[in-house]
């Protein structure tokens, strides 16, 4: 009889999976509360103990760590020596192994657990479980997912057993798991310190004091930013993760303009569109309804959003699917897409579809919250931005008797009215994610002119109004975003000259008394934010 070891912290599929090995007549083998799951759905099975002859000890922590399990995972099947070892000790083989290991991350992330609690979840017999059948990978099989129990199943069933790609690619799975494992380990004990009360746990910090990346490969590109340059999609195992449901392959460039596309729509409530060229919005808006938000955003500068890339914050419905299939783009993304709307885009096969959970992808507090840039040296980390700032309803009330709303400050002698504030706030959300140097001007609901990755405020402005000029598009009465502060007031003259009557911007110059007296001297409203948005 074959012999199948089963020790599970998650047990989902647990009692079918252990069914089907039964069926396939496996011998079970389990430990603690697997082994109690097991006899209470009725499948018969060994206790550990009864194999090592040696029962559990130091309160569990010594229950698997035996040469009867051991040797009987390690022993190579091929090797007449081995068997006879195996023959001369009593030992019987085990020839699969399903094994995740005590929940560690899990405990770790709620900071209520105290220190000694924590070591409790550090697993010593799992790891070395598995460790022992990867590395016999070609005679044992290693299960660490449930979501690969049914695909083990199948290839038991089969006449001549499990192929030898599918045992390589569970060993590769069963390292992984330990790596990642002890990474988290290794993470943690750095946040612990010895003091007057033993050791402590101190708080997690948004930047860690190691980072241990595990990063799985996607799919390789085409190339990267040039067809000289090898390109590959890396993304962590825990990542919310991207559908592609049609299109051609999606290359270097797609990802970068299709992260820029998400990161801009997940800043509006209501639906929104944006239309996004070589990572800077060529267009964006807000309506009432996706296709609304998506036309606005596209004829915000139509000349620009030909071959583009479109993000949307809500399913993309028929209409929709009809207005992007008007033209010719690249690739959109959005959080899901209705069946009509799937049959539309159909037709155009070159199209690619990304449906994602842009909340979960862009979560503050999720897996993805940092972002990591290479250097010559190493690399750089931060919180990834996001305008919370904006996220205040600070559009919909006018300021109050102390010039503030929404926790901004009104520095000028005139309030923006309830229509400049909306214009501001749509303003200040898309002009955080245009490359710096940045001026945009916009209506309350849409772009109107983007002048982007300038090295001065004045040729941002200028750009913008240069763009605006070939597109015929009348500034007068708009509202302006500066992404950082006004070093002298020749910017905000030239947002005064494009036409804005209503400016926000971080503040924090040292000519910032200066720049309000420009803003007085014409009319303008100002509302300084305190908060720079840089994007490099």
């Amino acid at each position: 009889m074959r012999r199948a070891l089963i020790s599970v912290s998650d047990k989902t599929g647990l009692e079918s999976f252990a069914r089907g090995l039964v069926e396939l007549g496996f011998e079970l083998v389990s430990t603690g509360g697997t082994a109690r799951v097991l006899a209470a759905a009725g499948l018969p099975v060994t206790m550990v103990s009864e194999v090592t002859r040696f029962p559990e000890m130091l309160d569990g922590r010594v229950k698997t760590l035996h040469p009867h399990i051991h040797a009987g995972i390690l022993a190579r099947r091929g090797r007449e020596d081995d068997r006879a070892a195996l023959d001369r000790h009593g030992i019987q083989p085990i020839d699969l192994v399903a094994v995740n290991l005590y929940p560690f991350a899990r405990a770790a992330a709620d900071f209520s657990t105290p220190f000694d609690a924590l070591v409790e979840e550090i697993d010593i017999g799992g790891p070395s479980l598995l460790r022992a059948a990867a590395k016999n990978f070609r005679d044992v099989l290693v299960v660490t997912s449930p979501s690969d129990y049914d695909t083990v199943l199948e290839a038991l069933r089969r006449s001549d057993g499990p192929d030898p790609s599918l045992r390589l690619r569970l060993a590769r799975a069963a390292f992984a798991h330990t790596a990642a494992y002890d990474a988290a380990i290794a993470d943690e004990l750095l946040l612990v310190e010895n003091g007057p009360d033993g050791y402590q746990r101190k708080p997690r910090t948004p930047l860690p004091p190691a980072l241990s990346l595990r990063l799985a490969k996607a799919r390789d590109l085409r190339y990267g930013e040039n067809p000289h340059l090898p390109a590959a999609w890396y993304r962590a195992p825990s990542a919310a993760g991207l559908d592609v449901r049609q299109g051609k392959e999606l290359s270097f460039t797609n990802l970068l303009d299709i992260d820029s596309a998400a990161r801009i729509v997940r800043e509006f409530r209501g639906p929104a569109a944006v239309m996004i060229k070589h990572t800077n919005p060529c267009g964006a808006a807000t309506g009432a309804s996706p296709v609304e938000a998506y036309v606005r955003a596209r004829e915000a500068d139509p000349l620009s959003a030909y071959g583009g890339i479109a993000g949307l914050n809500r399913p993309i419905d028929e209409p929709t699917a009809r207005e992007i299939a008007s033209t010719f783009i690249e690739a959109v993304i959005a959080p899901g897409i209705e069946p009509a709307a799937s049959a539309v885009l159909a037709a155009r096969k070159n199209l690619r579809v990304v449906i994602a959970d842009l909340d979960a992808l862009l979560d503050p507090a999720g897996p993805s919250c940092l972002e990591l840039r290479s250097i010559l040296d190493g690399v750089l980390v931060q919180q990834r931005d996001q305008v919370a700032e904006a996220w205040e309803e600070w559009g919909e009330q006018p300021a109050d008797e102390a010039g503030t709303a929404g926790g901004l400050r009104v520095v000028t002698r005139r309030a923006p009215t309830r229509e400049e504030w909306r214009a501001l706030r749509f303003a200040w959300r898309v002009c955080a994610h245009v490359k710096s140097n940045t001026v945009i001007f916009t209506a309350a609901d849409r772009t109107l002119a983007i002048g982007a990755g300038q090295m001065s405020r004045v040729d941002a402005v200028k750009v913008a109004t240069m763009k605006a000029a070939a597109a015929q598009v009348d500034l007068a009465g708009s509202v302006a975003a500066s992404d950082a502060y006004f070093p002298f007031r020749d910017g905000l003259d030239a947002v005064a000259d494009a036409g804005a009557t209503a400016v926000v911007q971080p503040g924090g110059s040292v000519r910032d008394a200066e720049v309000i007296a420009a803003a007085d001297e014409r009319g303008l409203a100002m509302v300084f934010t305190g908060r720079r948005h840089f994007r490099h």
